[in-house]
């Protein structure tokens, strides 16, 4: 399966706009002596091994027919350093002499749309500088994407044999080798495709056969290596933590890897809760733009990897007009960004949007993460042209969401972290956001000397945060047992929020909700923070035990994905990942949360608010190269002892 960022169509159940699969752009098929591997299968003595540290996956498998057998090798990987290039490497053996034939391009076969348009030839050239081009359109008409490709075979006696080019059919555009392997020769084909989204380009399929024919004038190789050293270039930044267990690394990589491999500085429409994956049987997000990567991705990639995070919020402030519109539809003012957006910007939740009726939040994660983005980077000009117009845009749709009372300022009818059936008043998580938001909001703007809102000051101060003695609650007629009463929304008010508590009521508040952690570990988003949280009460032996329970046991399937639910806990859930906010949310522990880092506008030296407190056995925490105010520097964060950031090597 295919997607590429930017695409989308008409899902066909819930006819909403949702990411969509693209013709899959590195099909092959293999036959010997005119027995297909697509109609017979391969013996089962394959592997596959995920390289992380180059993204590329190499698939091993035999191939018989005939009493003749094929060793096979298929390397794959998507260029870092081309973005819109997919690429393929695949390597044939052969133990016995026979006749091969390769069918490598483009597959139609099953994906939702229709072709607009192919190619075969360079218009007006009468020459080939590729094997084809295509213009495909999606499900609903709402977008298209172009994609051109092409191959090369090599090996003896091969090098000069050119493929055959088919029409397009109902199977997709493909080019077909046919040649006589020699027993014990190896062969060698390479494919490589473009793809480019409308929302790029309005004339996809030619920008498609510009940059494929641009990467054949560069050659695999050269390809290859590229993104090789791209990803070095990106593993400067790897977590490295010391004194811990092996697996504890590995799944640090891991998270790490997946993270980064799904964000890219090119991203047109940021990325969804699984970033660039997807399932036949499961589409419960669709690909959507939730508060999730806000919350939970943008803060890790705005230190090892800036300017993909640079692109995701570039995607909501060139949507800050939709969120304008959206909340003058809820009869708001300033900017209510969707619960779930896509390419276009606009709500796209599933009808009849129950959550957008009431979640109230995201909006508040959206303007977190560009203040956290122009404190972390220290960019003036993204202060002054980003973060200003969407801080003071949410902060105006504060005013107007607020009703004052007797007891200060309240949120009705809010819906926290937990997605209740029934919204509350007051809602913890919301309320503290938005105090948090708008003291972003008054701070940016006197950096900038505009003019700051009285009543932002007021409301910040007023607000209502519904308490039982020092214990911050979940909202107003808070009940342990009530439905998804076990949520710790407060604690992520707390950190990584940012909102402050005395002493007292923080020690009053984690121990409040980490009583109750086995009524709620084993949920999507918060599990993962638990280690941190337990660190804040000092207890190290505790906060293994909540990392171990709140995020490794998530890990299942190959190559060390997250899932979206605990499968021992919820095995009646889809066994979905990787999982964007529960990796997010560990590496966001290990870069700001077991150090207690608390960006500000102030010089880094100052963000180290506390002594490290690291889970039981753990010595340290180190990173070779984080970026803040442009600069690269180290981060060391030993136990016992203030965390250091120093300049780095870059």
């Amino acid at each position: 399966m295919a997607l590429v960022n930017g695409y989308t169509g008409e899902d066909p159940e819930r006819l909403i706009e949702a990411a969509a699969l693209a013709p899959y752009p590195l099909a092959a098929d293999l036959a010997i002596d005119g027995v297909w591997l697509s109609d017979i299968g391969h013996e089962g003595d394959g592997e596959q091994r995920y390289n992380f540290s180059a993204g590329e996956l190499t698939s091993r498998f035999a191939f018989a027919a005939n009493d003749r057998r094929l060793r096979c090798s298929v390397l794959t990987f998507a260029s870092r350093e081309d973005p819109t290039l997919v690429c393929q490497e695949i390597t044939l053996q052969a133990e016995q002499t026979c006749e091969v034939q390769l069918r490598v391009g483009i597959s139609t076969s099953g994906i939702a749309g229709r072709a607009l348009r192919s190619l075969r030839q360079t218009p007006g050239e009468g020459v080939w500088h590729s094997d084809g081009g295509l213009l495909w359109e999606s499900a609903g008409s709402l977008s298209r994407v172009g994609l051109g490709y092409f191959s090369a075979l090599s090996g003896s006696g091969v090098d000069r044999i050119e493929p055959a080019h088919p029409a397009l059919d109902g199977g997709g555009l493909f080019s077909v080798y046919k040649f006589k392997a020699r027993a014990g020769s190896t062969y060698r084909l390479v494919q490589v495709t473009s793809l480019v989204a409308s929302a790029l380009h309005s004339c996809p399929e030619e920008q498609a056969a510009r940059l494929v024919a641009k990467a054949k004038f560069d050659g695999f190789e050269a390809l290859r290596e590229e993104n090789r050293a791209a990803w070095d270039e990106l593993w400067k930044g790897r977590i490295r933590l010391v004194g811990a267990e092996p697996r504890w690394q590995a799944l640090a990589d891991a998270a790490f890897f997946y993270l980064n491999s799904s964000v890219h500085p090119s991203s047109c429409a940021s990325t969804s809760i699984f970033g660039l994956a997807t399932w036949r049987d499961y589409h419960y997000y669709y690909g959507h733009v939730m508060w999730d990567i806000e919350a939970f991705a943008a803060p890790v990639l705005t230190f090892v990897q800036p300017q993909a995070a640079a692109s995701l919020l570039d995607y909501r402030f060139r949507n800050l007009d939709r969120a304008r519109d959206n909340a003058k539809m809820m009869g708001r003012l300033g900017a209510q960004f969707p619960w779930e957006s896509s390419a276009s910007g606009e709500e796209a939740a599933p009808l009849p949007g129950t959550a957008a009726w009431h979640e109230d939040h995201g909006s508040l994660d959206v303007a977190r993460a560009f203040a956290l983005f122009a404190d972390v980077t220290g960019q003036a000009e993204f202060r002054r042209e980003k973060a200003w117009p969407v801080l003071s845009a949410v902060a105006e749709w504060i005013v107007s969401r607020v009703h004052r009372t007797e007891a200060g300022y309240e949120i009705r009818s809010s819906m926290g972290i937990a997605e209740r059936k029934m919204p509350a008043d007051n809602a913890a998580f919301t309320n503290m956001a938005a105090v948090v938001v708008l003291k972003d909001a008054i701070r940016c703007g006197e950096r900038l000397g505009r003019h700051i809102d009285p009543a932002w000051r007021d409301i910040a101060d007023g607000m209502v945060v519904p308490k039982r003695g020092h214990i911050i609650v979940s909202h107003d007629a808070y009940r342990k047992t009530e439905e998804k009463g076990a949520t710790p929304d407060p604690l992520m008010g707390l950190w990584p929020f940012g909102f402050e508590l005395t002493s007292q009521e923080e020690q009053a508040t984690l121990a409040f909700y980490l009583e109750q952690a086995d009524d709620y570990l084993g949920s999507p988003m918060l599990s993962a923070l638990y280690g941190a949280w337990g660190a804040r009460t000092g207890d190290r032996a505790l906060s293994l035990q909540l990392l171990e329970d709140g995020y490794a046991k998530f890990e299942t399937g190959r190559f060390s994905q997250i899932m979206e639910y605990r499968p021992d806990r919820f095995p009646e859930q889809p066994k979905a990942g990787p999982f964007f906010a529960n990796m997010g949310g560990f590496l966001s522990s290990l870069l700001l949360g077991f150090p207690r880092l608390e960006p500000a506008e102030n010089t880094a030296d100052g963000w180290a608010r506390a002594d490290v407190v690291l889970p039981e056995g753990w010595e340290a925490i180190e990173v070779d190269r984080i970026w803040i105010h442009g600069r690269a520097m180290k981060l060391a964060a030993r136990h016992g002892e203030r965390a250091r950031l120093t300049d780095a090597e870059v």
